[in-house]
């Protein structure tokens, strides 16, 4: 059986009608910086299609002291698939760079989170992303930020200590968002929120609420109350059934996530409360469960591919990452709950 030799860059240079070296300027992107005509350049890229030409990773490698992969460590983001989607927006950024990433889960035990680290600055990579499944403050490894040449982005954390460059959603715009949609519904007075984030050191929650109570108080409201009970179904349905129970009659309702919303539809159902009608309700993550939910409850979501492309392009950039922490908007998964008859 025969084989296909595998072309070069040589073979390449000579299908282009042109010098080795200029080949090889083409394709590492110095094109601009040795004034390589665009015609030229035109040649170099349609040998490359004709020859089905790829690149030897490891020569280049020696060459530029680049390996053309970037590490992501996270905690439980490539397990679950509620937040996957950060993974699936980073890799099709690193794609198009031209880079692969390399994953790794530390499940939250921080020696494992060590010995990943450790692994990855062994396979010299470019850089770094350290992503967490809950938006949170985060205490980030010494043996990276002492790595000065070694970039690296927090992706959905901040650092607890030190101005590293960060990409999160804007908690506080959601909550804002969510509120508006409440008052343009007409609840005016009545408007409480269904959860307490339990989790410590967690932003989203007090992020979102603080974004809805500047909202409100933008329009010279203020919040009719707080249902506390931890992020999941059974407890907020237990919550808000007692809540119920004590003669409360909600207008609108405000849920820190979808599976809160899920409790809260529930709870209102066995006190023969129609959501849309009776009640408005608004929620937050723009899970799939949102969209399952009758009426399908408006989700104020979080925009977990864009968070993960944002934070691989920042890490990207020509000069390096920076030290800011940029906010990405809370786009509407828009239902049919947040209004009223």
């Amino acid at each position: 059986m025969s084989t296909r030799r595998k072309a070069t860059l040589a073979d390449v240079a000579a299908r282009a009608g042109v010098s080795t070296t200029t080949a090889s300027y083409v394709l590492n992107a110095r094109s601009q910086q040795m004034r390589i005509a665009t015609e030229t350049q035109d040649r170099v890229h349609r040998a490359v299609a004709e020859l089905a030409y790829r690149p030897n990773r490891s020569a280049r490698s020696l060459r530029t002291r680049k390996t053309a992969s970037l590490a992501v460590i996270s905690d439980f983001v490539a397990s679950g698939h509620f937040a996957s989607g950060m993974l699936a927006g980073a890799s099709v950024a690193a794609r198009a760079h031209d880079h692969v990433l390399l994953i790794g889960e530390t499940q939250g035990d921080p020696d494992i989170e060590h010995r990943l680290i450790e692994e990855m600055l062994d396979r010299q990579v470019d850089g770094f992303v350290l992503a967490s499944l809950v938006h949170r403050v985060a205490d980030v490894p010494r043996m990276l930020t002492d790595q000065a040449t070694i970039p690296t982005v927090l992706l959905n954390c901040v650092d607890r200590s030190r101005p590293l460059p960060a990409v999160v959603p804007d908690e506080v715009e959601g909550g804002r968002l969510a509120a508006r949609l409440l008052l343009d519904a007409g609840c005016a007075d009545s408007i409480v929120v269904v959860g307490q984030d339990p989790t410590a050191d967690a932003l989203a929650g007090p992020l979102r609420w603080e974004g809805v109570t500047a909202a409100l108080a933008a329009s010279g409201r203020r919040l009719a109350g707080l249902i506390p009970c931890d992020w999941n179904v059974g407890e907020a349905h237990a919550a808000v059934s007692r809540w119920l129970a004590e003669g409360a009659h909600p207008r609108g309702m405000v849920c820190m996530n979808d599976r809160i919303a899920l409790g809260t539809y529930q709870a209102l159902d066995d006190h023969r409360l129609r959501v849309g009608r009776d009640v408005a309700v608004v929620s937050f993550d723009g899970t799939e469960l949102a969209t399952w939910l009758r009426p399908q409850v408006s989700s104020v979501a979080l925009p977990f591919a864009e968070l993960g492309s944002a934070a691989v392009e920042l890490l990207m950039r020509e000069g390096g990452p920076g030290h800011e922490v940029h906010r990405l908007s809370m786009p509407l998964v828009a239902g049919e709950s947040a209004q009223l008859e």
